[in-house]
């Protein structure tokens, strides 16, 4: 059986959602940023207008998130957010769908904050069977920290698509035929977080965080996932219609344009990190497909 939130309602963050906090400071981007314990109430996280948005707070002494009480296999989920504003550097706020263990999979949106009047990063990751490493970030091409814009994840066993008001800017295929891992098995949670990563995420971690101006607070609403929850009698491979809902013409020229213009980090394109040798699906002997996306019609 599929399941659905197609209408958000008060369930989306108040039923639909457990929180956490005290989150350790992350000296670096791992797959298990929420592992404490979950709590219901805690004044950095605040839901408000009857469950159908909220604010994350993060101070000196803890970041905050909130996690969804289904795993999901499969679906496709839109959150609208806004950042930051102003000195954001040194934060990262994540939207991400994560399962447990040594050999997790993980899909990632973070948002990598910066200076005032310096651009955000949109930094996208993928993990399959606890492997990484598959970054590729992003310019955005309006302030996010001026309103909300909706940031999606569409997952089906053969591809993801990570969405910016319905623009994609990136797909990830399925590669499982020449031997590249992908989430096809393990149910995940889908979280959102706002967490100190000034080691890192900021020019290399060369800029901290400005304590002086916390607390730091990003805002969400409108979740909406329409996704599949596995049971005993569902694996969910049919959810979607498996190959369904792909990009057509107009959307691949979209996808073609943001990353002409906006693309500023490709791994598949990091020589200095590969020095040996380009990950094996990021060799062309191995038939990877352009931007254009040519696997879906």
């Amino acid at each position: 059986m599929t399941y659905g939130l197609s209408d958000l309602d008060s369930r989306a963050f108040r039923e639909e959602w457990m929180m956490t906090t005290n989150l350790e400071v992350l000296e670096e981007p791992v797959g298990n940023k929420i592992r404490e314990e979950h709590h219901t109430t805690d004044k950095r996280a605040i839901i408000q207008n009857g469950g159908n948005s909220m604010t994350l707070e993060m101070d000196k002494y803890s970041g905050s998130g909130i996690g969804s009480k289904n795993d999901y296999l499969f679906g496709r989920f839109d959150m609208q957010i806004k950042l930051v504003p102003e000195n954001s550097a040194g934060t990262v706020t994540a939207y991400y769908l994560s399962s447990q263990g040594p050999h997790h999979d993980e899909i990632d949106i973070e948002f990598l904050g910066n200076l005032s009047g310096d651009p955000y990063i949109l930094s996208t990751n993928l993990y399959a069977h606890g492997n990484g490493g598959h970054e590729m970030q992003y310019y955005l091409w309006f302030d996010p920290t001026q309103d909300f814009h909706t940031y999606s994840i569409d997952w089906n066993p053969q591809r993801i698509i990570i969405l910016v008001d319905n623009i994609p800017i990136r797909v990830m295929h399925n590669r499982q035929n020449i031997g590249v891992a992908f989430p096809t098995r393990q149910p995940m949670m889908l979280y959102t977080t706002l967490w100190n990563g000034d080691s890192w995420a900021t020019r290399w971690g060369q800029v901290k965080i400005d304590w002086s101006k916390a607390p730091f607070i990003a805002s969400f609403r409108n979740f909406n996932a329409n996704a599949c929850i596995p049971s005993s009698s569902n694996n969910c491979y049919g959810f979607n219609s498996g190959k369904n809902k792909g990009l057509n013409g107009e959307t691949k020229m979209k996808l073609k344009e943001i990353h002409a213009k906006w693309n500023v980090y490709d791994y598949c394109r990091d020589f200095r990190r590969y020095a040996h040798g380009l990950p094996y699906e990021c060799r062309k002997t191995n038939n990877r497909k352009g931007l254009q996306d040519e696997d879906f019609e």
